[in-house]
């Protein structure tokens, strides 16, 4: 069995949200929509958010002065194909409203999409159940969560559980 570690963005300027049209990669068969992050290398594996901060100046530019909210709201769990595969999605915002990106990247192109019709696009079923979640539930506390695929492609289901704070004794 292998494992697969990645990390990454949804940012947000108001009411739109920063996609990537990635149209390739070692996981991706078909190109979507989706998050600005990537695999996890060996020097981030074990700081979730330093890897997305990489992948995000890699893919668009922006730097970790340039945004603020950094949260991590979702870890997702799929295993597919012999891999479980772990996905850390951070959300934050810009802190300079209209920042400038490049239209495309090594990875595809980058658009800022008005959340009212984000999901005409089409992405994977695990980033808009997140991003579902998110906007109906996620944005308005502070809690993180936990997304579990389960199901083969005909019955897949996500069970997202909010995962609560324990205090162990010193």
């Amino acid at each position: 069995m292998k494992f697969r570690n990645m990390a990454g963005f949804y940012l947000f300027d108001g009411e739109y949200v920063l996609l990537l049209y990635r149209v390739g990669s070692r996981v991706l068969r078909t190109p979507s929509w989706r998050n600005i992050g990537g695999h996890m290398e060996i020097c981030d594996l074990n700081d979730p958010l330093m890897a997305a901060l990489r992948e995000l100046k890699e893919e668009t530019g922006i730097e970790r002065e340039d945004i603020e909210n950094i949260r991590l709201k979702y870890v997702t769990l799929r295993y597919v194909n012999n891999e479980i595969r772990q996905n850390y999605y951070f959300f934050a915002d810009v802190k300079e409203s209209g920042k400038a990106i490049p239209d495309s990247c090594s990875e595809g192109t980058l658009e800022w999409v008005k959340s009212d019709v984000l999901f005409e696009r089409e992405m994977p079923r695990s980033s808009r159940e997140c991003l579902r979640h998110y906007l109906d539930v996620g944005k308005f506390n502070d809690s993180v969560y936990v997304m579990v695929s389960t199901g083969g492609l005909e019955d897949r289901r996500y069970d997202i559980v909010q995962l609560t704070p324990t205090i162990e004794n010193p």
